[in-house]
């Protein structure tokens, strides 16, 4: 699960959400995009989930940025250079903190530069930034980075290093992971760097169950894009008439989440004059998340352009984060690496 979340209702995104609808719920089988997931409630939700026992992901990366901030961030720049640490979808800052800290600890001049859609979340981590370290620059850009990435100008005589964790990349799909790879590189410059967090295959048990914990918060978590179908659009999805599905696919090496119709059924959606008929059994496939190997991970950095600099784990091989780097452009010189 990624934890973009989506910007406040307007024309805009009443359009993006109808467009979306209408082309997803239209088609067989039918489909749902995961930023839908991150409403209000959705986004709360989610943080939830993150805290459960089940769900290793989170908890697992930030013992490995613990373990090996200053290892990757003595790799991304050095203490004659200003570093600049951009994090796509910002969220909390809860992990990049880390980061941030043994930078300064370091005594590298340094600058946080969140990524998200959501001002709230933007606010909250800067302030909390602010006033936990202090000596941190903190710029704040508002953008929908799947759609429209631009990480700002080159600062004077600075590395950049793009923080992409939380395995926000598993919920795309491997073409679709491919180009926004592609994307982030073009808009760096050698000896710039990005970080990757992965979530690595493990044994199917343990992965079905992050995703369809005990306590029933991820199932409240798949339903609850129903109910914000039924705000937004004027939907009457009965939640009760659908079940919280996840499956491990292991020819695609995903998980797969669905909402199952328990029932024939028709609903009605208001504001796009729209009748769906649901058959007994029928699902609408709302995320996916790939689980990867390390092997995988390095590839995917350097079809996009990166060189693989180093790559960290936990003690079970559970999760991993990747550092590549941008390699000088031909004709430019080694030592800018």
């Amino acid at each position: 699960m990624t934890t973009q979340v989506a910007p406040l209702i307007g024309d805009e995104i009443l359009e993006r959400v109808s467009s979306a609808v209408w082309s997803g719920l239209g088609s067989h089988p039918r489909t749902l995009p995961p930023w839908l997931f991150y409403d209000h409630q959705g986004s709360t939700l989610f943080d939830r989930i993150t805290e459960l026992p089940e769900y290793y992901l989170t908890r697992t990366e930030r013992s490995i940025l613990a373990a090996h901030a200053s290892e990757i961030v003595d790799a991304a720049g050095d203490n004659s250079r200003r570093l600049r640490i951009i994090e796509l979808g910002a969220g909390s800052a809860d992990k990049s903190r880390l980061l941030l800290l043994a930078a300064v600890e370091r005594g590298m001049p340094v600058v946080y530069q969140p990524v998200d859609v959501s001002a709230s979340a933007l606010d909250a981590a800067q302030e909390r930034i602010q006033f936990e370290i202090p000596a941190v620059e903190v710029v704040s850009r508002r953008m929908d980075y799947t759609r429209d990435l631009e990480l700002g100008p080159l600062a004077g005589d600075e590395r950049r290093m793009v923080a992409y964790i939380g395995s926000s990349i598993g919920n795309f799909e491997p073409d679709d992971a491919a180009a926004l790879l592609a994307r982030i590189q073009a808009r760096l410059a050698p000896g710039d760097s990005i970080l990757l967090g992965i979530d690595l295959a493990k044994d199917r048990q343990t992965m079905l169950a992050a995703y369809n914990d005990s306590a029933g918060v991820t199932a409240a978590f798949n339903r609850n894009l129903l109910v914000r179908l039924n705000r937004e659009l004027g939907a009457e999805f009965e939640l009760a008439n659908f079940a919280h599905r996840a499956i491990w696919n292991p020819h695609a090496s995903r998980i797969e989440m669905h909402l199952e119709s328990l029932a024939d059924h028709t609903v009605r959606i208001d504001l796009l004059d729209l009748d769906l008929e649901f058959a007994e059994g029928e699902t609408i496939h709302t995320e996916n998340s790939y689980k990867f190997s390390a092997d995988a991970a390095r590839t995917m950095l350097a079809n996009a352009g990166f060189a693989p600099v180093a790559t960290f784990t936990d003690p079970r091989q559970w999760f991993a984060v990747c550092l590549g780097r941008v390699p000088a452009r031909s004709g430019g010189r080694e030592s800018d690496l």
